[in-house]
C-alpha cells in the first residue's frame, strides 16, 4: 500500500526559512533592546527560540531516514511510518489492515483512488495501472 510522506524538499525549505526568522529575531531583539528593551526585547527572544526548534525540527526531518512526511509517496515496505511507530502500530499490523479484503480490488499506486482488479487504468487519474 502508497502512503503520502512529507517530501524532504519542504522541510529544507522550512529549515532554511526558520534560519531566516531566527535573524530576524536577531536583529528585532538588538534594535529594541537599544531603544530601552521590555517587553518587545522578550517577544525578539521568544522568536528566536522558536526559530531554533523549528529549525531543528526541519532539518532532521529532511535528513532522517524516518520522517513525517505529506508529499512523497512511498510503499510501505520502503520506509516505516514514524508516526505508527509512536502510537504502537508495528509494521505487521499495518500489514494486515493496508491488505485489501478479497472482491475489494486494490488503489491506484499515482492517486490512492480504489479501484477493481480488472481495471487498467485508474478510473480517477486516468493513468495506466501496473
Amino acid at each position: 500500500m502508497k502512503s503520502i510522506k512529507p517530501g524532504r524538499g519542504p522541510s529544507m525549505m522550512g529549515g532554511f526559512m526558520s534560519i531566516a526568522m531566527a535573524a530576524f529575531g536577531l536583529i528585532w531583539t538588538f534594535m529594541a533592546a537599544s531603544m530601552g528593551g521590555g517587553p518587545f526585547a522578550l517577544f525578539g527572544v521568544i522568536f528566536i527560540v522558536v526559530a531554533v526548534v523549528q529549525a531543528v525540527y526541519n532539518f532532521k526531518n529532511a535528513t532522517g531516514e524516518n520522517r513525517y512526511s505529506v508529499f512523497d509517496i512511498t510503499d510501505a515496505g520502503e520506509e516505516p511510518d514514524p508516526l505508527d511507530e509512536r502510537f504502537g502500530k508495528s509494521r505487521e499490523d499495518k500489514a494486515r489492515t493496508d491488505e485489501p479484503k478479497s472482491g475489494e480490488g486494490s488503489f491506484c499506486p499515482y492517486c490512492g483512488a480504489r479501484v477493481e482488479e480488472d481495471y487498467e487504468f485508474c478510473s480517477k487519474c486516468g493513468k495506466k495501472l501496473p
